[in-house]
């Protein structure tokens, strides 16, 4: 079992909700340690799933949408794990092989050159008008800034040569131990 609070947290919360259990945030997130008290402040985060190192399911928040870290976590790995509109809801068989990870973000910042960016360091978010994509950082095949930078606008439908703003941030990524 995994010892990070992090990934505990993600992972109680998938397998409580494949097999069907209810699911009671407040239950869940006292049940696991948390010595850095890190799961009671608020936090944007990114629950991603993976399953014989392919991507099976990623949901996350840009801003903290709940009250803490541990709501945020909750709330996001029953998204990955059964809202991720690019995959079916994942399933109790699955389980024994899936790999969990939590991104943690870090506050966005604008910049305003491509040299400010690192694809490995910082992930992205690109904004047109209403239209927002995201790419998380240190991605397998994610290797130069253009790479990156074309992911995320697909991601928002901005099209090639169109205009949009970027803004990069950190992660503090937890994976499974």
């Amino acid at each position: 079992m995994p010892r990070n609070p992090c990934t505990t947290l993600a992972r109680q919360t998938i397998t409580a909700l494949v097999q069907g259990e209810s699911i009671d945030e407040a239950r869940l997130i006292a049940a696991v340690p948390d010595p850095g008290q890190q799961l009671t402040e608020p936090a944007a985060c990114f629950v991603s799933l993976h399953r014989g190192g392919r991507l099976r399911g990623c949901i996350g928040t840009l801003q903290p949408t709940r009250p803490s870290l541990g709501a945020e976590i909750v709330r996001n790995a029953i998204a990955a794990a059964s809202q991720d509109p690019r995959f079916r809801p994942l399933r109790a068989a699955e389980l024994a092989d899936l790999e969990v990870s939590v991104d943690v973000l870090h506050p966005a910042e604008p910049v305003s050159s491509k040299a400010e960016l690192d694809p490995r360091r910082y992930g992205v978010l690109v904004t047109a008008g209403y239209r927002r994509g995201i790419l998380l950082p240190d991605l397998e095949g994610v290797d130069t800034v253009e790479e990156q930078l074309a992911i995320a606008c697909e991601k928002a439908g901005i099209r090639p040569h169109e205009p949009y703003r970027i803004e990069r941030f950190e992660v503090s990524r937890h994976v499974d131990d």
